[in-house]
């Protein structure tokens, strides 16, 4: 992860009062600034520790380890963390992305069913209007095509998933680090 730049380290020490995704230098201080006024003064998300968009929706925020970056960040994102979701580094999140990790019962619609947590890796990708599903683990460098639906596993690394359900398309060389993450 970059170090913060000597003239943005008291910007970083201010916006970390908020909480600690708000103090994240891989984001432009103006994007940080904008999300502690719409969430903090505004209260629109303001439950979640880390910058979320006003259009996206987070369950149980206390449940979710949101890894190095802020999933929600995009537009209309909705994540449910009441059976715990685990991001791990470098997620990266589009816009109208689901994230469930509780589901209802059939034979009582008003009852809720307990799965294990959601496990996505490092490195990973979930395209635009992707849907995550209870219980679901992936591996690190997993890339979910838009649209897909991923409703079991893939502890697999380095492969890109597609359709409905998702199923493994193709395998992916490894990811290429670098110094920004």
């Amino acid at each position: 992860m970059t170090q913060s730049s000597p003239r943005r380290r008291p910007l970083n020490r201010f916006l970390a009062l908020f909480g600690p995704g708000f103090a994240n230098p891989q984001f432009p201080a103006r994007l940080l600034l904008k999300h502690v006024l719409v969430q903090k003064f505004f209260r629109i998300n303001a439950h979640v520790p880390w910058p979320v968009h006003w259009t996206s929706f987070v369950s149980t925020p206390e449940k979710i380890d949101p890894g190095t970056r802020a999933p929600g960040l995009s537009r209309g994102c909705h994540i449910d963390g009441r059976n715990g979701v685990t991001f791990g580094r470098n997620v990266w999140v589009g816009p109208r992305v689901s994230i469930i990790s509780m589901n209802h019962d059939t034979q009582n619609y008003r009852r809720y069913l307990p799965a294990d947590p959601i496990i996505i890796g490092d490195n990973c990708w979930l395209g635009t209007n992707a849907i995550i599903l209870p219980g679901v683990r992936l591996g690190n460098h997993v890339v979910v095509a838009a649209g897909a639906v991923v409703t079991k596993s893939f502890p697999e690394d380095d492969i890109l998933l597609a359709g409905v359900p998702a199923r493994i398309i193709k395998r992916l060389p490894p990811y290429e680090e670098n110094d920004r993450e």
